[in-house]
């Protein structure tokens, strides 16, 4: 049933997500009276054409609904959440060098999603890696290299969007020099405006330059820009991102039910505080429902949101203008392109294993006998990233026979230092640096085995005294392929490289 007046404008504005693999009834309904849309997350995927039926499910109820998907390809996927991702992700693309490779990699994304029935990609990151403190963008970024970053990023857009999915460029003004995630907490950036104008904005300004039709806010504190996080500050998206940078597209919310925000702004009213308070500041499309999907939050936003307009708090005028750009989201695709640049589009995994093979980086890396122990040493997955499947160890043991593999944690080694005295030992981590208890791991391994070479699918960290090291920049089903193709013997020779898209820990 169509609403009218206010609440059909606010409801215009609210991509949440649900729970489920077919759009619940509370969905259907919503998006029938005008809701803006939603976001797919893992947890309502099981494949392309389930995907596919439930976006013509929901498109049945109005044909410009936004569908949204977190779908970056590398370490965060949503389409291959339960098997892991064929393309690499970005910091693996800024490591191969080749913008050929990452307009083709968004390309064919953006025509995966395109068929699936997708709208809008919540990618790329725009993001710069630059500290390895950094908890939550890390291989998500491009580089640490500002210009070189831009590149890939407008590069990107430019893929995605040829098959007439819209990109996102996030999180304005930029998370990488964060060393906390505003999952739970509020960072602030150590960074001034003018800072920020010289690195982290120039990402940005390639991707409004190639066209992209919307930009993400971060839940980030800058100093000079006042106390409140740019998802909520007008400095941030009218003066800078409209502004300075002159971004005339949809600005879409990072979760508002992230800690940074909704529990910033306190408790139970926070979800809706924020939505008004970003809506206010200039935001247009507001993504809720990563953590929380249900019917009854929307309806306490929708009545928020209205009360605000009646009490003068927030105009009418500004609510139909961010409505208008959240529909623009709402395009239905025309199924994607074929083609880029006149050539006929490769198969996903051939594509993806020459971005794994070109990103490689190696270093001193031994010829190891035919029985090697590989190790994957698991960590907690950040949320962004969600459990999806990782490891070494089934790619080598199908290469290289003999192999025995291992998945232990840091805290729960079991048989692992008994299974290693004496023998060549591959171990596989992800962001090493930043578990202390790895890193002891590993030190005890260097104590027990002849020999270890360590497989880094994180950021670049320093030198664990390995006897040989491979950094994939990421942790793609194809970045692990190549891993266990070189360790076997079995690459390609001249497919890898020796880069360091970070920068941070060059060896």
């Amino acid at each position: 049933m169509a609403r009218s007046g206010l609440h059909a404008l606010a409801e215009a504005v609210l991509l949440p997500g649900f729970a489920g693999t077919s759009a619940p009834d509370w969905v259907r309904e919503r998006i029938a009276g005008g809701l803006g849309g939603v976001v797919l997350f893992g947890r309502n995927i099981v494949d392309d054409a389930q995907v596919a039926a439930l976006t013509a499910q929901l498109r049945g109820e109005r044909d410009d609904v936004v569908i949204g998907i977190d779908e970056e390809g590398g370490d965060v996927t949503r389409l291959d959440a339960a098997t892991g991702s064929t393309l690499p992700g970005p910091l693996a693309l800024g490591a191969a060098g080749d913008l050929g490779l990452t307009a083709e990699v968004g390309t064919a994304l953006g025509t995966r999603l395109a068929a699936c029935g997708v709208t809008l990609d919540l990618a790329p990151c725009a993001d710069l890696t630059l500290t390895l403190d950094d908890p939550i963008i890390g291989v998500r970024a491009f580089g640490a290299d500002p210009y070189a970053a831009a590149a890939h990023v407008a590069a990107y857009v430019r893929g995605m969007q040829s098959a007439g999915v819209a990109a996102c460029a996030k999180h304005f003004p930029g998370h990488g020099a964060s060393t906390s995630d505003s999952h739970f907490t509020l960072p602030v950036l150590p960074r001034t405006p003018q800072e920020l104008d010289a690195v982290e904005l120039v990402p940005f300004r390639a991707a409004i330059a190639a066209g992209v039709r919307s930009v993400m806010t971060g839940h980030l504190v800058v100093p000079q820009w006042g106390s409140e996080p740019a998802t909520v500050n007008p400095t941030a998206i009218l003066d800078v991102l409209r502004g300075q940078l002159g971004f005339t597209g949809a600005v879409v919310t990072d979760a508002l039910e992230m800690g940074a925000v909704a529990g910033h702004l306190g408790n139970a009213a926070g979800l809706a505080d924020a939505a008004v308070r970003s809506l206010r500041a200039g935001a247009d499309a507001l993504c809720i429902g990563g953590e929380i999907a249900d019917a009854d939050a929307v309806a306490a936003i929708v009545e928020r949101i209205v009360a605000e307009v009646h009490a003068g708090t927030l105009t009418e005028e500004r609510l139909a203008q961010a409505a208008e750009r959240t529909r623009s989201l709402g395009v239905p695709p025309s199924g994607g392109v074929t083609t880029h640049d006149g050539v006929p589009r490769r198969d996903d995994g051939a594509l993806g294993m020459a971005v794994a093979r070109k990103a490689l980086r190696t270093s001193h890396l031994p010829a190891l006998s035919a029985e090697p122990l590989v190790v994957d040493v698991e960590v907690e997955p950040t949320i962004a990233a969600g459990p999806v499947p990782w490891g070494l160890g089934p790619h080598l043991v199908e290469l290289l026979p003999g192999t025995r593999a291992l998945r232990v944690t840091a805290a729960e080694p079991g048989e692992l230092f008994e299974l290693a005295h004496g023998r060549e030992v591959v171990v596989t981590t992800r962001d090493a640096h930043r578990h202390p208890a790895v890193l002891a791991l590993v030190a005890e391994l260097l104590k027990t085995a002849t020999a270890v070479v360590h497989v880094e699918t994180g950021t670049s960290g320093p030198d664990l005294g390995t006897l040989g090291r491979i950094d994939t920049f990421g942790g793609s089903r194809s970045s692990l392929r190549a891993a266990a193709e070189v360790i076997s013997g079995s690459a390609v020779s001249g497919q890898t490289r020796h880069t360091n898209p970070t920068g941070l820990a060059d060896r």
